[in-house]
């Protein structure tokens, strides 16, 4: 099957916290090959780091500083994020590929039914969400926890940190395209067990 890779980067996981990063990037589980080259990725506009920082957890402080200082300076407006990706997943070579319009895009993430479509849902908004993407979902979370059911990963895999290190694809990158890399890279070798 073909699905859509995303991955969000956020102020936070709290209801108010905002996007600050979103990356994509196209799959396909029967070759277990990406496609790069079709890759998105945006940084979304937000206040700056300081105007944030009485509301940041102390991880977020510690660890997004940067990235939510690039988002303050260089993102785009959500408005625009939603035009420029309706733009790039309209182009062709990318409609082909997932077979559209006849089928909507089915997305796969990581820890993305608790995390990722909520903000997206709220930010892009429910209609957009259906009108693009499939009701059905993959996530990579649900799979994990499987397989730790399963005895065939340990308890430890439910850290996405410690899940990467167990399948040898190193750290997590904590920035929304690498994410949404790595966690295709995670499904083709959830796949193998």
């Amino acid at each position: 099957m073909r699905y859509l890779s995303i991955d969000i980067e956020a102020t936070g996981l709290k209801e108010n916290d905002l996007i600050i990063e979103f990356g994509m990037v196209p799959v396909c589980s029967d070759t277990r090959s990406l496609k790069p080259e079709w890759s998105f990725h945006r940084y979304i506009k937000c206040p700056s780091f300081e105007e944030l920082k009485p509301k940041l957890d102390p991880w977020v402080i510690e660890h997004n500083k940067e990235l939510i200082e690039k988002a303050h300076q260089t993102g785009v407006d959500v408005q625009v994020l939603k035009k420029e990706l309706t733009d790039h997943l309209n182009q062709e070579e990318i409609r082909h590929f997932f077979d559209t319009p006849s089928e909507k895009i089915t997305l796969l993430g990581k820890s993305m039914n608790a995390i990722d479509l909520p903000f997206l849902n709220r930010d892009l908004g429910w209609e957009y969400i259906r009108t693009h993407f499939n009701h059905q979902t993959l996530d990579v979370s649900s799979i994990v926890m499987n397989k730790i059911d399963q005895g065939v990963l340990p308890i430890e895999c439910k850290s996405g940190s410690k899940l990467s290190n167990y399948l040898k694809l190193g750290e997590v990158g904590h920035t929304a395209l690498e994410d949404a890399i790595q966690t295709a890279e995670i499904y083709f070798k959830l796949l193998e067990l």
